[in-house]
């Protein structure tokens, strides 16, 4: 016989019902269940559920694979998925009053980051307003004493080695030491498989792509094709490894869906 519902029995069983549905909705918030389904989840709206493509799923393990692998490392790492996110994060890491710098990154200029930090209550330094190549190279030494360096890289392995390839060294320079912290914007477009992968990335593709854009006289310029070169206006001259971030959390990582860069 079921019981009677009288007003005890409808309590029990709703709050059973309360304790049972915030189990569930635990459960499938925990982002490793979440990058495991095959549709996106919004917990904060009442939107519907948008089934992700196949390329999104793999996108969101990679990530989070990625960001286990660089904290290992002692980077401080995130997983932005669209541009406003990152400009976001960007703002929420970096507190008003900081001075402000970049490298030749076109990641930063694609994401429109120069404009929108000159619009804040930031310190900017920014090389592209040099008139003169001495005004250039005194923002490059200036660098050295921002309180955040953004950049990209070149490459970067899935168990978290960042590689990047430099003409005058200014940019690995800086990565290295200088800068009280750095952040990396990095599209997963730049993920290879392991160091070696990512070294190849970096010359035969980021390399030959960059040639091209400054315009420079090397062999990759004539056939796009690496030639392991010694030219003069080579932009290979400098190759930087980052196996881990030192101090802990110097290096912040921001992980991203969107193929920035080169």
């Amino acid at each position: 016989m079921f019981p009677r519902l009288d007003v005890a029995n409808i309590a029990k069983i709703c709050g059973l019902a309360s304790f049972l549905c915030k189990k569930i909705i635990f459960f499938v918030s925990s982002p490793i269940i979440l990058s495991f389904l095959p549709f996106e989840v919004n917990l904060h709206t009442n939107s519907n559920i948008r089934i992700m493509t196949p390329q999104e799923k793999r996108n969101e393990r990679l990530a989070q694979k990625m960001l286990r692998s660089l904290q290992r490392r002692h980077f401080e790492a995130y997983y932005c998925r669209t541009r406003e996110d990152i400009i976001q994060q960007v703002k929420a890491l970096i507190p008003e009053g900081s001075s402000i710098t970049w490298g030749g990154t076109m990641t930063v200029r694609d994401l429109g980051l120069p404009a929108i930090l000159k619009q804040g209550n930031y310190e900017v330094i920014d090389r592209d307003e040099a008139t003169t190549e001495a005004e250039k190279i005194d923002a490059y030494r200036r660098a050295f004493t921002c309180d955040y360096y953004l950049s990209s890289v070149n490459a970067i392995s899935e168990d978290g080695v960042i590689v990047n390839i430099d003409g005058n060294g200014n940019r690995v320079a800086a990565i290295t030491w200088g800068p009280k912290r750095v952040i990396f914007i990095v599209g997963l477009n730049k993920v290879a498989q392991d160091v070696p992968a990512a070294l190849q990335r970096a010359r035969s593709t980021a390399s030959p792509i960059n040639a091209a854009r400054f315009d420079i006289d090397t062999p990759c310029q004539k056939d796009g094709v690496c030639h392991n070169c010694n030219s003069p206006q080579s932009i290979c001259n400098y190759i930087h490894f980052t196996r881990n971030s030192h101090p802990a959390g110097r290096h912040i990582v921001i992980l991203t869906d969107l193929a920035l860069g080169y």
